[in-house]
């Protein structure tokens, strides 16, 4: 079962070791000491499981789960914590956890707890395909073709080219893309969705000799 696995431990031998393990069993990981920049990734790519410390330095592990809960982030999360009160256990799945392992803790457990998870987790996306002229979008395996040729996107760049598909002939304004796309139009502007959309854009036709998406000025963005 292959999956990408992000991993917050502020401790680094833990964080290391952890990474190791999981690499033999064919994941690809990548480790944060803290939460700093781990919003930023999960908004930009597709993460299959978060492996998150409550202890850390910064915002509090469960806390930052409950704030990407909050702006729609879905992530399936397991703690891995010295906090092992009831009372810590039930505020970590109140607080967006999917499973609770407590310090310290067995390797051999930690990689069957995250197999059950994934399993569970993974067969609830949706599979299929998407085609609009000459894109197809494999939502199974969220990667795009273009005249069979495959085009590398973002997680956000993938979800924005998908709501627009799934709105063929409809023009979608910039606060409709922030809450369908971004999860939450309290905390972007404008701006976001342009530079975002130019993106997508360079990527899909960057000799602009195709048009897939028309900017309608002063309103928002259809396909063509």
């Amino acid at each position: 079962m292959s999956a990408f696995i992000v991993i917050v431990e502020d401790e680094e031998d833990i964080l290391e070791l952890i990474e190791y393990n999981l690499e033999k069993e064919g994941f690809d990981t990548i480790g944060f000491t803290s939460t700093k920049n781990v919003g930023q990734l999960l908004e930009e790519e597709s993460v299959d499981l978060l492996i998150m410390d409550r202890n850390l330095p910064g915002v509090e592990g469960s806390e930052f789960v409950a704030q990407m809960r909050n702006v729609g982030v879905e992530t399936p999360v397991i703690y891995l914590t010295a906090k092992n009160k009831e009372s810590d256990i039930e505020e970590g799945f109140d607080r967006g956890g999917d499973d609770y392992i407590t310090k310290p803790f067995n390797m051999k457990e930690l990689v069957l707890r995250i197999k059950a998870v994934l399993k569970r987790t993974k067969k609830d996306k949706t599979e299929g395909k998407m085609i609009y002229r000459d894109i197809v979008l494999d939502l199974g395996s969220r990667e795009l073709f273009i005249e069979n040729k495959n085009i590398e996107l973002t997680k956000l760049e993938f979800d924005l080219l998908h709501t627009l598909i799934s709105n063929q002939n409809i023009v979608l304004d910039r606060d409709y893309l922030l809450e369908h796309v971004w999860g939450s139009d309290a905390i972007y502007q404008d701006r976001t969705v342009n530079v975002a959309i130019n993106r997508l854009k360079e990527k899909i036709d960057p000799d602009k000799s195709k048009e897939y998406i028309k900017t309608v000025r002063g309103v928002g963005y259809t396909l063509c």
